[in-house]
This record gives C-alpha cells, sequence and structure tokens, in this order.
C-alpha cells in the first residue's frame, strides 16, 4: 500500500457517502427533473473516479474485487464525453454501485494512529 491510498480510499468513501446522502429518499424522477442534484451527484462521481485513479496500481491489483477501472472510467465519461452521459446509467451507479462501493471500501481503510485523531 503506498503511503497516499489510505487518503485516497477515504475521499471515495467519504464522496460516496455525500452521493448516497443526496438521493436519500429519492426516486429517479427526482433526478431527471432537478439539475442541482444531477450534477451533485455527477460531481461526486467525479470524485471518486478521480480518487480511484489515483489510489496505487499495486493497491487496485490487490483488491481486484472493487472495479477500479470501471469507476474510472465513468469519472472519464462525466468529465470528457458529457454529452454522452446516460442519466438511467448514473441513477443505477448511484443508487446499486455506490452503496455497494462502501462496503467494499470501508474495511479495507486503516484506522487513523491514535496520536493523529
Amino acid at each position: 500500500m503506498n503511503e497516499r491510498d489510505p487518503a485516497y480510499l477515504w475521499d471515495i468513501v467519504e464522496a460516496a457517502k455525500e452521493l448516497t446522502g443526496f438521493l436519500a429518499g429519492k426516486q429517479f424522477p427526482d433526478l431527471t427533473s432537478d439539475k442541482v442534484l444531477q450534477l451533485a451527484v455527477e460531481r461526486e462521481l467525479e470524485v471518486i473516479g478521480e480518487a480511484a485513479a489515483r489510489v496505487s496500481k499495486e493497491f487496485r491489483d490487490a483488491h481486484p474485487e472493487v472495479p477500479w477501472t470501471r469507476i474510472i472510467a465513468q469519472r472519464n465519461v462525466i468529465a470528457h464525453e458529457y454529452g454522452e452521459i446516460q442519466i438511467e446509467l448514473i441513477w443505477a451507479v448511484a443508487t446499486e454501485r455506490v452503496p455497494e462501493l462502501i462496503t467494499l471500501l470501508e474495511p479495507l481503510i486503516p484506522p487513523v494512529p491514535e496520536d493523529e485523531a
């Protein structure tokens, strides 16, 4: 594990939790009709993808259960191919995959040392 990996994992989990909070109690029509909500969700997906891309290759290779390539690819579509964004896919990722990602990553984040807490 690279010394920066825990910080990137924490960034991913925090962005995922923010995104999950944004969508709490929401349905798909809420996302399609609320541009601010849509942009907030897309932004958090970008953060997740950017942080995932910064996680060391060694760590990613050691944890193939995490779909690193798909996470990073989703970020690239949002950031660079914004005309290609499919809101249905964003909804599915945000409501199904992001909660799974939190569950996968939380156990991988080492505890903060006592002297830094």
